[in-house]
């Protein structure tokens, strides 16, 4: 049975901004495993998007949730990828299953997530 729907759009210039004003920004939103795959990356570019990316998703989580960010830590939840680069989402605070797709195009990260509880 489908627990909930969220749907986040995320302009990645609000996250490159955020990360400017204050680099401690990244440790707040992604968890320890999340961060390594974040400093493998060597653009910005591509930095920004990833964060990005995760910031939408776990907005989209609390979301379907139904509780927003503040019930829920970003730490709480990682998207991390599976054998084929495809995002997998837990939740510390959840079980069931976790469905997640994440998009990004020049100027938005775009994240939808379902959660089904049996």
């Amino acid at each position: 049975m489908i627990y909930g729907i969220g749907l986040d759009v995320t302009p990645i210039s609000r996250i490159a901004q955020a990360v400017k004003k204050n680099e401690r920004f990244v440790d707040r939103v992604l968890t320890q495993k999340e961060l390594e795959l974040y400093h493998a990356f060597t653009s910005d570019n591509r930095k920004n998007e990833f964060l990005s990316g995760r910031f939408a998703a776990k907005e989209a989580f609390s979301k379907a949730f139904g509780t927003g960010i503040g019930a829920l830590s970003f730490l709480d939840m990682e998207i991390l990828p599976d054998e084929r680069n495809k995002p997998i989402m837990s939740c510390t605070k959840f079980q069931g299953n976790v469905f997640v797709s994440i998009t990004h195009s020049n100027e938005l990260a775009i994240a939808q997530v379902v959660l089904e509880v049996e």
